[in-house]
């Protein structure tokens, strides 16, 4: 958390404010950040195994998706973790 907070104040030199402002607004700033990474690359391993598809718009955003055709490998995986069936209609019906 500490780190958190120096790492703010060191790209924002002037920043000041409550510990409410520094809850709300810093370490959340400093969060997203850091999950924003942490997604780029769970995602970038998720399109090279085939489970998600990437589509590169016109507009240079990248849109994600579940591959189609991967639905039972998913719903697999999914089950492996939880130890459990996925909920009720997801996943379902969509097999090929």
């Amino acid at each position: 958390m500490a780190y958190d907070i120096l790492a703010y104040l060191f790209e924002h030199p002037d920043a000041l404010d409550t510990l409410q402002g520094i809850v709300g607004w810093w370490l959340l700033e400093q969060e997203i950040k850091s999950r924003i990474t942490q997604v780029e690359q769970a995602l970038a391993q998720l399109v090279e195994k085939g489970l998600v598809l990437e589509n590169k718009q016109r507009d240079s955003q990248t849109r994600y998706k579940i591959n189609p055709r991967k639905v039972k490998q998913v719903k697999f995986i999914l089950q492996q973790k939880t130890g459990r069936p996925t909920p009720s209609g997801t996943l379902d019906g969509a097999d090929s």
